[in-house]
């Protein structure tokens, strides 16, 4: 994999002229100078399309031309009435403007939210400030967790390893000495330092990966790629059925070339689905919205969907499903050691660490500073030693080295401790060790020899929300995986207050081939010991067996993993890292968002599938009468207001109130095989019965007016037809969901019996027997698509 940027100038580790180190920063002066220069991050990340980019991918579209050129053809040669399709695309394309534009603004607001605050040191002061206000030469502070914003040199590095798997593909972290380069989208994973920016604005790389990272994005999803695909086939069927019409309509018939044109725009237009990609992009905007609400940032739209389709979640204890703060509830000396000069040790190790995680900060309260020993070496913690330690000049000039980790890491497997931490983790407690080495920090194992001083106790909080939320999960077929870092008995332990059944496994003893490995993943719950390189294979395994995989976290050390899964879930408050890969982010913190989430998936998915099967049987429809009028060689029974009229009843508004509302069935894949199974079938039945009740009343009617009288016939049959279709799409019933059907019958009957109404859409019903068989012909034709649907129902599961 080509690293961004490459064929830079710069050599990859060494710059040419490396700048000289300023340990003060810039002055306020220097950074005036370089912004009146022009020399600041100033790239624009656009977490969404802009205004112009929204309206023109709403208004130019491949169907509102061809839509658009009928509507002006029909502007000129027919009354008003039969040019209402092009009204309606109009309001269709406005809603679709004005959603993805309320959408924008939700995103862009909460993107200011969860955006990165590097920290700067400026006259001698570190100071946070946006991305767009580093400066060239500034002195970016950055520790574990934090993603190098700009292209720099480091100039301070203390136990520095950063983590370029985001820009080479390589996931082993590489350490950073003064001198060495730092590129942007790279993250600190240990230890802490400085870099000098040396590449700000547009010759840096950070902007790209920044906005990859909060983009109102419609990249691949099943549900647009499905809808694309049925596009594509009915933009196929409707141009040779177009052209059958125009030779039918005004060469073979040879009517008034006005209501020729008429016939032939009336039946072109029911052919395209318009109105199903602005009703998808509504969804999808309105869904973000309502999550936007929840303090949930969706920096790729289709995540909502990609998280409604997961069957397997794979969630990090530490701040997914505990709290982020911890206590110290014991401390236990070993072999003889003196509690107090224990308490003296923990202090100065919290001292020593510029950037304490939540366990050495639950140390520093329990045991502050002394101040009276000077760290002289640190070696910050890293997730794949599972320690840290620091090196101390005690009071009386003595040097001792000391290490703060995990017990089943430093210990011998045969240490007495333990047992004795065994028995604390499967309380749920958290067990840390302090024990002094033997070698130098710089050594290539201190852990080896190292002697146990004490173990210190520490209680996670548990989040408490989180055993709401999985059996949310356990009811909706979500299997729930805990996936830690922690010892795996204590991982274990939480997992069971949490009602998660199954015996912790330790990660290090899982099979190391993928098969194996998928198999030992898929059948357990509970992993601990589980280090970066870890989760990101079991992910992997799971994927392999063919699940969907949501991965939830809040640590560097889940970043390989959120980048590999199917969607990323990061934690507001967690590293910047986790955030910048992330698909979605809970910027409150709380996993009880995730429902939430997997609901609105859930609604769209389901919804825009029902509203799919409306349109696409107009569509079917449509097309066999074309073919059947053409064949036949008589007059398209429709002007394009009764269609007008039919799709405004029965798909338009009907379709809007069923996407929007409440919907939990889980999704499925496979969506145009689905939606296709019960299109194809509705459309052929209703636009039989339909042509067939034309052709009785061609040789029912004679004289004048017949033909206005036949095309009142055959509307009433396919309105009917149509009204059974909405009925069946729209159950389960509700209240609203039958007032909804009742409302659209009521609406057409007002248009029979309202002598202007009746005027206005050329609907008349003339005598007593043809309409009692055109109704007769839909009650008929809806016992069959009944029939049908329910056989293609049980034939295929959907």
């Amino acid at each position: 994999m080509t690293p961004i940027g490459a064929g830079a100038e710069l050599d990859p580790v060494h710059p040419a002229t490396p700048p000289a180190h300023r340990p003060g920063g810039l002055t306020g002066a220097e950074v005036a100078e370089r912004v009146a220069r022009g020399q600041v991050n100033d790239v624009p990340v656009r977490g969404s399309r802009s205004l112009r980019e929204i309206v023109r991918a709403n208004v130019l579209t491949r169907f509102n031309a061809i839509i658009g050129v009928l509507w002006l053809v029909m502007l000129c040669v027919a009354p008003v009435q039969d040019s209402l399709f092009g009204f309606v695309i109009i309001a269709n394309t406005g809603i679709g403007i004005v959603q993805e534009w309320r959408a924008k603004q939700t995103l862009d607001s909460l993107a200011v939210i969860g955006e990165a605050r590097p920290t700067v040191r400026r006259d001698g002061s570190a100071v946070e400030v946006g991305t767009d206000a580093i400066v060239l030469d500034d002195l970016v502070e950055i520790g574990p967790g934090d993603r190098v914003v700009v292209d720099g040199v480091c100039a301070e590095a203390d136990g520095l390893e950063i983590d370029e798997s985001l820009l080479t593909g390589e996931a082993e972290p590489v350490v950073k000495r003064p001198g060495d380069r730092v590129m942007s989208g790279s993250f600190v994973v240990a230890g802490g330092g400085a870099f000098t920016a040396t590449r700000v604005g547009r010759e840096a790389y950070a902007a790209q990966l920044a906005e990859e990272a909060s983009r109102f994005t419609l990249v691949h999803s099943e549900l647009r790629t499905g809808i694309s695909t049925i596009l594509g086939y009915v933009t196929w069927m409707m141009v040779p059925a177009a052209l059958g019409l125009v030779v039918t309509q005004l060469v073979v018939k040879s009517d008034a070339p006005a209501d020729a044109v008429a016939r032939t725009v009336g039946g072109i237009v029911p052919m395209v689905p318009e109105g199903l990609v602005l009703l998808t992009s509504v969804a999808f905007a309105i869904g973000v919205i309502r999550l936007g609400r929840r303090q949930c940032l969706v920096q790729e739209l289709p995540a909502i969907e990609g998280l409604a389709r997961v069957d397997t979640v794979c969630l990090d204890k530490t701040g997914t499903l505990t709290e982020g703060g911890m206590n110290v509830t014991g401390l236990r000396p070993l072999d003889g050691a003196d509690e107090t000069y224990v308490r003296k040790v923990l202090g100065a190790l919290g001292e020593s660490d510029p950037r304490p995680n939540a366990s050495l900060k639950a140390i520093i309260d329990a045991c502050p500073d002394s101040d009276d020993w000077r760290c002289v070496e640190s070696l910050p913690f890293s997730s794949a030693r599972k320690y840290s330690g620091a090196a101390f000049s005690e009071g009386d000039g003595e040097i001792s080295t000391w290490l703060l980790g995990a017990p089943d890491v430093l210990l011998d497997p045969a240490a007495p401790a333990l047992a004795e931490t065994g028995r604390l983790n499967e309380q749920g407690l958290r067990v840390l060790l302090l024990a002094r080495a033997n070698r130098d920090l710089d050594d290539a194992e201190p852990a080896r020899g190292a002697r146990p001083t004490a173990l210190v106790v520490l209680e996670q909080r548990l989040r408490p929300d989180a055993a709401g939320t999985l059996r949310y999960f356990a009811e909706q077929g979500v299997r729930a995986k805990v996936v830690s870092g922690d010892n795996a008995v204590s991982v274990g332990a939480v997992a069971a207050k949490l009602g998660l059944e199954g015996t912790a496994v330790d990660a290090r003893r899982l099979p190391g081939d993928r098969p194996a490995l998928a198999e030992a993943v898929d059948a357990n719950t509970v992993f601990g010991r589980v280090g970066p390189r870890r989760k990101r294979d079991m992910v992997g395994a799971l994927q392999s067996r063919g699940h969907t995989v949501a991965m939830t976290g809040d640590g560097v050390n889940d970043v390989l993993a959120l980048k590999d899964a199917d969607i990323g879930v990061a934690m507001g408050s967690g590293s910047e890292a986790t955030r910048a890969v992330a698909q979605i982010v809970l910027l409150d913190n709380s996993f009880a968002t995730l429902p939430s989430v997997v609901a609105e998936g859930r609604r769209v998915i389901g919804n825009i599938t029902r509203v799919a099967t409306l349109f696409l049987v107009k569509t079917v429809y449509s097309v066999l009468l074309a073919v059947l009028v053409v064949c036949a060689r008589v007059e398209y029974p429709f002007l394009p207001r009764h269609l007008t009229l039919l799709s405004t009843l029965t798909i338009g508004v009907p379709a809007f109130f069923l996407a929007l509302a409440p919907n939990g069935e889980r999704a499925q894949p496979h969506f145009v095989r689905r939606v296709m199974r019960y299109a194809v079938p509705g459309g052929v039945v209703a636009g039989g019965a339909t042509f067939v009740t034309y052709l009785l009343a061609r040789h029912h009617y004679t004289g004048p007016g017949a033909l206005e009288a036949e095309t009142s016939a055959a509307t009433l049959t396919l309105f009917l037809i149509s009204l059974w279709v909405l009925a069946i799409i729209a159950r389960p019933y509700t209240w609203w969901r039958v007032a909804l059907v009742a409302a659209m019958g009521v609406a057409f009957l007002l248009v029979l019996v309202v002598p202007a109404l009746r005027e206005f859409f050329a609907l008349e019903l003339v005598g007593v027997e043809l309409p009692w068989t055109a109704a007769g012909a839909a009650v008929g034709a809806a016992v069959l698509l009944e029939f049908v649907w329910r056989w293609v129902g049980r034939r295929f599961g959907s």
